[in-house]
């Protein structure tokens, strides 16, 4: 019995010399691997590339990857605002056509995208109220015309002394009175294109002719045969696509960096190429949005443009000189942008490391590196960046 409790004994002991040696195990691994961490945190300048972010190609994968080497290169990079605008014309090329005194729908033969010439008739209107008009005109100048001679004839009776200045007063009065009664009514009847010389032969006209005032593309049709009109009804628009600009919506955060002549890159949303134009002129009013409208010129105009058209647009600001890398050199990875800088040719050697980028132009974009000057010193891959990166991923897969 006594044996049996000195064995339990030592096997409890032996166990428990056991646990304590795979703690002290454990510590030692622990205090080694901390001691490891900082060495290789040590050897990593800036702490951003490490061991890992490094990648030696073999020679056949060298061969596979079109690898071109540079240096940064410093420009004028042009910081842009973004904005969005729509195309317009100026209000001398958009017209809206109404009748001068209404009338009803003769005929009309316009359809919305034909183009119609400056004075080219473009509808009828008849109404009663056209014959009255010229009515009233005859009746007024026949009158005029008595009234004249009488008017003349009192004045050579006033110099005799043969009549009454009273009755001189009077019939001048009502001559004149008469006269600008007739000079009312023919303005009326050229408002409703009628020609005065026209009806004084006897030609009374029960309709009259509405035509366009300049040359352009019809952009609405608004009435039908039948239709009662009014002078407040809009017919017709016609638009002049001649001189077609752009109306950009930039917000007052960005206006101090405007100015006249920049240049802007507008992108209609039915075309996939640029086209250029330059900011003409700079609002002074701010909108409720908190934009204020920037017209610009394009370069070359084009009358197949639509008034209406919206566009995204990238105005061009002042640029600063900047060292550069082409896009093709910069690499996104894990949420960061990286280059690769080459650290030994004969092994093809290559380190990752981190930029910071901002502006972009023309295919180039601004870089600013974060490790120290003097561990830049193997150039830089600026074609075939991806083609590392992906050998890269694999590698740590």
């Amino acid at each position: 019995m006594k044996s049996l409790q000195t064995s339990s004994s030592a096997m409890r002991s032996f166990s428990f010399n056991k646990i304590i040696t795979r703690i002290s195990v454990l510590l030692l691994f622990f205090v080694f691997s901390c001691s490891s961490k900082t060495k290789s945190d040590e050897s990593s300048p800036g702490g951003v590339v490490s061991a890992e972010k490094e990648i030696a190609l073999t020679d056949e994968q060298y061969k596979s990857i079109s690898i071109e080497l540079g240096d940064t290169e410093v420009r004028s990079l042009s910081e842009t605002i973004k904005a969005n605008g729509m195309l317009d014309v100026p209000p001398q090329n958009l017209v809206s056509i109404s009748a001068p005194l209404g009338g009803f729908v003769k005929s009309t033969e316009l359809l919305q995208g034909m183009h119609v010439k400056k004075g080219q008739v473009i509808a009828v209107l008849e109404h009663p109220s056209y014959i009255q008009l010229q009515q009233d005109y005859l009746d007024s100048k026949s009158l005029l015309e008595y009234q004249e001679t009488e008017y003349h004839r009192q004045e050579e009776l006033a110099k005799e002394s043969v009549n009454a200045l009273k009755s001189l007063q009077l019939i001048k009065a009502n001559y004149f009175s008469t006269k600008a009664k007739v000079e009312g009514l023919k303005a009326q009847l050229k408002l409703v294109n009628i020609n005065p010389a026209e009806i004084e032969n006897g030609e009374i006209k029960s309709s009259i002719n509405i035509v366009s005032p300049i040359s352009g593309f019809v952009s609405q049709v608004n009435v039908n045969l039948g239709m009662h009109v009014v002078p407040t009804d809009v017919m017709f628009k016609i638009v002049d696509t001649e001189h077609v600009h752009a109306e950009l919506q930039v917000f007052e955060k960005d206006i101090p960096k405007l100015k006249i002549g920049q240049v802007a890159r507008i992108l209609l949303t039915n075309e996939t190429k640029e086209r250029l134009a330059k900011v003409y002129l700079i609002g002074k009013e701010i909108t409720a949005e908190r934009t204020v409208r920037v017209h610009c010129h394009f370069d070359d105009e084009d009358q197949n443009l639509i008034p209406g058209t919206y566009f995204s647009a990238l105005i061009e600001t002042s640029g600063t000189k900047v060292n550069t890398l082409p896009v093709s050199a910069i690499v996104h990875f894990e949420g960061k942008n990286f280059v690769f800088i080459e650290k030994n040719a004969a092994p093809h050697q290559y380190q990752l490391c981190e930029i910071n980028s901002n502006a972009t132009d023309n295919g180039y974009m601004s870089v600013e590196f974060k490790q120290p000057a003097n561990y830049l010193k193997g150039k830089i891959v600026v074609k075939g960046s991806y083609d590392l990166l992906n050998v890269l991923k694999n590698t740590e897969l």
